[in-house]
This record gives structure tokens, C-alpha cells and sequence, in this order.
């Protein structure tokens, strides 16, 4: 059974960091993208960050570039988002995704795995 749990979520004041970490299991993930996507109350899934099987290329929704980094560590199956800088209206339920190769980061529909999401919640 394929699983991916994320944790690290949790409440933090505006300017301060979280990192996330999401654990795979079932299946080995290191030729899959990775991903972390968002949604706050009321509004659509949105992408946030993607990075490829070998962690050589990254990609990040224009809102989060230069505050937050994601990274992966194949040997343990894992990835993770290091967010820095953190801002009220990143507040939202951060879920972590897996898909087969290719080059679609963005697009939520490729994914095939999913975490169960974990809130983060930004206080100004």
C-alpha cells in the first residue's frame, strides 16, 4: 500500500520558518516528481514547489521563489519544504504529491499519490 504522510506543519508568527517533511512508503519514489501543493479555506489546490528525480531541477510558484526550498533524499524515500519568511497568506493545508516522470510540475492532475495534507497556519 502506497502511502505519503507529510509533517512538520503546524502555527507559526509572521517572518519565522517551518519545514516540512513527507515520508513515502509502499513503493520506491526516487525516479518520481515530487511535489508540494496548498489550499487555503475556500480556494482551488494550488501548486507551490516541484522537484525532479534527481533533485537537479526545482520549480516554485512565483508567490514562494527565494523563501522557500525543496529538496529530497532518495536513499530514505523522503522529501521535504524548508519555508522560510513565512507570510499570513501562506497560510493553508500543505499536501504532498508524487508522479510518474515527466516534465509537468505544475499541473496537479499528473500526480497519483497524495499525502493526507498538514496545516499550516501563519499569524501576523
Amino acid at each position: 500500500q502506497v502511502q505519503l504522510v507529510e509533517s512538520g506543519g503546524g502555527l507559526v508568527q509572521a517572518g519565522g520558518s517551518l519545514r516540512l517533511s513527507c515520508a513515502a512508503s509502499g513503493r520506491t519514489f526516487s525516479s518520481y516528481v515530487m511535489g508540494w501543493f496548498r489550499q487555503a479555506p475556500g480556494k482551488e489546490r494550488e501548486f507551490v514547489a516541484a522537484i525532479g528525480w534527481s533533485g537537479g531541477n526545482t520549480y516554485y510558484t512565483e508567490s514562494v521563489k527565494g523563501r522557500f526550498t525543496i529538496s529530497r533524499d532518495n536513499a530514505k524515500n523522503t522529501q521535504y519544504l524548508q519555508m522560510n519568511s513565512l507570510k499570513p497568506e501562506d497560510t493553508a493545508v500543505y499536501y504532498c504529491a508524487a508522479g510518474p516522470p515527466g516534465n509537468y510540475y505544475g499541473d496537479k492532475n499528473r500526480y497519483n499519490y497524495w499525502g493526507q495534507g498538514t496545516q499550516v497556519t501563519v499569524s501576523s
